[in-house]
């Protein structure tokens, strides 16, 4: 029952009562983990589902992202570092020449919350910063997102930079002007046209 009104209160977009219910939740001895798995992800895949079905659109998945992000703040202190971050390390950032970042912001609170350790590198990031990072962190996967059609060449000359000189991470993209036709064609290993969709490719390329 617990687990289902942690979902329930991200789904309501209630931090506090996130916290709350995640403290009582801990403190009756259940076991970080599974609250991690059983209350925030599944609150997250729930949301994703809610956003592909057309029931939420971005200010609600913001809004629950903030949610899950406050629950997380209370559980990370009681995961040890394999456990806080099953899913892999993803380094995400807007690639050189552009200034937007509220939808990458999205996306990255969300692969948080899914149990990815996330390396934020902010806005206009260079193709070495993008490859840099990902070494030092050791992660599977480098996200880059472009809102500006004039930095799509940008984007493209990181996925070229990458798998020249970082061929082991794998590359995912996304952005207004971002399809799959254009991921194709620079060579991306995964495109998602929205941030619910942008978890599960995540996923795949990181089991890869």
């Amino acid at each position: 029952m617990a687990m289902k009104e942690i979902v329930d209160a991200v789904l309501a977009f209630d931090q506090a009562e996130t916290i709350r219910l995640i403290e009582a939740t801990l403190d009756h001895g259940t076991a970080a983990t599974s609250v991690l798995q059983e209350g925030l992800i599944a609150a997250m895949d729930e949301v994703g589902r809610r956003y592909s079905e057309g029931l939420f659109f971005v200010p609600e998945m913001l809004m629950a992202a903030e949610a899950m992000k406050a629950g997380l703040g209370v559980l990370r202190p009681r995961l040890s570092a394999p456990e806080a971050t099953p899913g892999g390390t993803v380094v995400i950032g807007t690639v050189k020449g552009d200034q937007h970042d509220i939808g990458k912001n999205l996306v990255a609170m969300m692969l948080e919350c899914a149990g990815f350790k996330v390396i934020n590198l902010g806005v206009d990031v260079a193709p070495n910063r993008f490859l840099a990072m990902a070494k030092r962190h050791d992660a599977q996967v480098i996200a880059m997102s472009a809102l500006l059609t004039t930095t799509l060449p940008a984007m493209e000359a990181t996925v070229a930079r990458v798998k020249r000189d970082g061929g082991r991470f794998k590359t995912m993209v996304g952005g207004a002007p971002v399809t799959q036709i254009l991921a194709d064609k620079i060579g991306a290993d995964g495109y998602s046209p929205d941030a619910a969709g942008a978890i599960t490719i995540a996923r795949n390329l990181a089991s890869r």
